[in-house]
């Protein structure tokens, strides 16, 4: 424990590293901190001694001028320098005096912080003219060969190949950093002499994340020589400030113990890194490495920080390329499931037809879509239940954003057993209002890690960090996690919950279209219904009188033909005059008014069995009557609803000795079922779409009675109070009738009938 928790503190201590204010440079050179616009010396570092033979000391508060050989000028070329702008600029050569009066050419460049001039000298290397004139044959060659590289990694191994040619290093390598900080070497350049880490990956702890903030800020870094031994900067601290002197952007900053020990154990005494920055961010690095000391040409770094640029333009439009290619091939996918969708009903029927779409979008092993208490799984999925679960643990988030997890043990800890059946996945909201959800599953994707060595750092019982001495091949295998999500499909995944959404909005609209006509349409069947069953009772009532007139009067008259005729006039005028009962009745549902107030249905159910006595006198029937809720609802409506159930029941049990009908209810969550069942002759489930309408029957006439309306007349109560009715039967084994309304009308109570 004790060795873990001085690791800990040592890697926090790496992490917390003032790596921008060393207080020292490399020695190669000397750095001079001005003061604007007097050029007045406010910072010397000590390696001045080495190259102008002065101590630092002895400059302090002179002026740069002073400092220059006859003739030489630096002011109109410190005026090109941009005020703004913080980046290290070349100002060529100038040549100095030494304190022994003679003369020393220096290479200069500089960058303005805060209110400094950061000026930095190195000695001026021979043929450096000729060099530069080099540089535009050396680029455009290169950059012809660029274009023509097929992808990212062949790019990357013309740049490594390129790299090392230009600067003459044993290795150059190219390696790209991951979303967690981690680098993995995508290309290399090698003599012969140095191992190859072609394939193999380097932990993000190699470089910090205020290491990787400096390469953004400084593109190009170079170390001649690790067993330098750091210059101080005279003095300190800023006499105007208090504060160390700011070396983000300076070429000559000196690095950290813990960096050149890194070197050192990889065998590296010089080394150079190009930044790869694309939209802002770093991709990745050109690491160049020399077994030996190694001083790097200010001209050769210069071309190589170019080269560094263009290979970083060349990446971006390369990844720009292939994700408008994703993009695109995305948006394909989305225009065919949204065909789907709109030729259907619903969001869930439109995707379940076009699969193989859906699956692809999001290059998934397997899909949900999850609308109120439905499910619809498509490919390899967890269980319906898991399914359910995460749908619920998805509802407490934020209901317009993507959620995406390639790691489900680590980011849903909730559901245990969700990561055992799946790696990771996507969930996007379809409502805004309800828990609707589109998923898509990956498999867990087991792999196999190569490291340059174990991954890990030493530290001592101080908490002093020092870095792995070893970087031989060190494989590790990783699992839970699945293939991760990019961002080009979380935006793909908005954007086609934004066109669900508004299809589903246009359904709306259209069902409330259609809703109005529906509802014109019935008020004129209701009209029409109402009209003619009230105009039909006046001859159905001379029908049924004169036919009693003629039985009375001339009766002995006929014959019995006659008296049979008389007979089947007076039963199909009692048949009619309940059919426009019935009709009347049926048209009056639409048209009063709901009174709902709080009902015992066990009362109802008694008073209904009362009623209906003459109908089963003599028979022989087993009542099973439950305990029945109460509900908020319309007594008369329901009354008649149970009416028409229970004569049906009693009707279709007239064939049985032994009949049997039993009353009940079902609590769910959202609903209170009642239900009718009998031991009766039943139906067909074949036809049971037709049980419900009106004029709608499923056995003849001839053997049981009816007009046809009764179960139409249920169907419309049960809707006028938002609920549902439905039916399961088969044929000779009897039936149940169900209607189910709003949990919000019921309240539980009631006794044993």
């Amino acid at each position: 424990m004790a060795e873990v928790q001085s690791l800990a503190a040592g890697i926090a201590q790496c992490a917390q590293e003032p790596i921008r204010i060393p207080g020292s440079i490399q020695p190669h050179g000397f750095l001079l901190a001005l003061e604007e616009p007097s050029l007045r010396i406010r910072h010397a570092s000590s390696s001045v001694a080495d190259w102008l033979g002065l101590p630092p000391e002895a400059l302090l508060g002179r002026t740069l001028a002073e400092l220059l050989a006859p003739d030489e000028t630096i002011t109109a070329t410190l005026s090109g320098l941009v005020k703004e702008d913080a980046s290290v600029f070349y100002l060529g050569e100038l040549a100095l005096r030494r304190g022994d009066d003679a003369m020393g050419r220096f290479q200069l460049v500089a960058h303005r912080y805060a209110d400094l001039l950061i000026a930095e000298f190195e000695p001026a290397q021979d043929g450096g003219g000729p060099a530069f004139s080099t540089m535009y044959p050396l680029v455009s060659t290169f950059v012809a060969r660029l274009q023509h590289a097929d992808d990212v990694e062949r790019l990357c191994q013309l740049a490594a190949e390129e790299v090392q040619r230009i600067i003459g290093f044993g290795r150059a390598l190219v390696y790209r950093f991951d979303r967690d900080g981690h680098g993995q070497v995508l290309a290399e350049a090698n003599t012969d002499g140095y191992p190859s880490y072609l394939g193999q990956h380097f932990p993000a702890s190699d470089i910090p994340a205020q290491a990787r903030e400096l390469y953004l800020l400084n593109r190009l870094r170079v170390i001649h020589d690790a067993d330098y031994r750091p210059s101080p900067l005279v003095p300190a601290f800023d006499p105007a400030t208090g504060a160390p002197l700011d070396l983000s952007f300076s070429m000559l900053r000196s690095v950290s113990p813990v960096h050149l020990q890194y070197m050192r154990n990889m065998g590296t005494l010089a080394s150079m890194s190009i930044s790869l920055v694309v939209e802002g961010r770093l991709w990745g690095l050109i690491s160049c490495h020399h077994a030996t000391p190694h001083p790097v040409p200010f001209h050769v770094r210069t071309a190589c920080e170019l080269l560094g640029r263009i290979v970083s333009l060349q990446i971006e439009a390369k990844e720009a390329h292939a994700e408008a290619d994703r993009r695109l091939e995305l948006r394909r996918l989305i225009v065919q499931m949204l065909s789907a969708m709109a030729d259907r009903d619903s969001v869930a029927a439109g995707l379940l037809a076009v699969q193989d779409a859906f699956l692809a979008f999001g290059r998934a092993c397997g899909g949900a879509v999850v609308a109120a208490q439905r499910c619809d799984l498509i490919g390899r999925t967890p269980d319906a239940p898991q399914v359910a679960e995460l749908a619920d643990w998805l509802r407490g988030r934020d209901a317009r954003e993507v959620f995406r997890s390639d790691n489900v043990g680590r980011d849903v800890p909730e559901l245990p057993g969700l990561a055992q059946r799946i790696g990771g996945f996507m969930a996007v909201p379809i409502s805004e209002l309800h828990a609707h959800y589109l998923i898509w599953f990956r498999d867990e994707h087991v792999r196999t890690i190569d490291w340059a060595g174990q991954p890990a750092k030493d530290a001592d019982a101080d908490g002093r960090l020092s870095p792995r001495a070893s970087f031989a091949s060190w494989r590790e295998t990783v699992g839970g996690h699945s293939l991760p999500w990019d961002q080009v499909e979380a935006d793909s995944a908005l954007e086609l919950r934004n066109a669900v959404l508004g299809i589903v909005l246009r359904k709306a609209e259209e069902l409330g279209l259609m809703a109005e006509e529906l509802q014109k349409t019935n008020k004129e069947l209701e009209a029409f219904s109402y009209s003619v069953s009230h105009d039909l009772r006046a001859p159905l009532r001379h029908i049924a009188g004169y036919a009693e007139l003629l039985e009375n009067y001339d009766g002995k008259q006929l014959s019995e033909r006659g008296h049979r005729y008389l007979d089947h006039i007076a039963q199909s005028v009692r048949f009619a005059g309940t059919l426009v009962d019935n009709l009347l009745t049926f048209s009056q549902m639409g048209r009063s008014a709901l009174r709902p107030h709080r009902i015992d249905l066990n009362a109802i159910i008694e008073s209904v069995r009362r009623e209906m006595a003459p109908d089963f006198e003599g028979r022989d029937i087993e009542w099973v009557i439950h305990p029945l809720p109460h509900l908020t609802a319309d007594a008369a409506f329901i009354h008649l609803a149970l009416r028409n159930l229970v004569a049906n029941a009693i009707k279709y049990t007239g064939a049985r000795t032994h009949a049997r009908i039993e009353i009940g209810s079902e609590d769910r969550p959202d609903e209170v079922v009642v239900y009718v069942r009998d031991n009766g002759v039943g139906f067909d489930m074949e036809y049971v779409g037709k049980l419900f309408g009106v004029f709608q029957r499923l056995h003849r006439m001839e053997e049981f009675e009816g007009t046809g309306i009764g179960l139409a007349s249920v169907r419309r109560i049960i809707e006028r109070h938002d609920g549902r009715v439905w039916a399961e039967g088969a044929l000779d084994r009897g039936a149940t009738f169900y209607f189910a309304l709003p949990k919000r009308r019921a309240v539980r109570g009631g006794s044993h009938a």
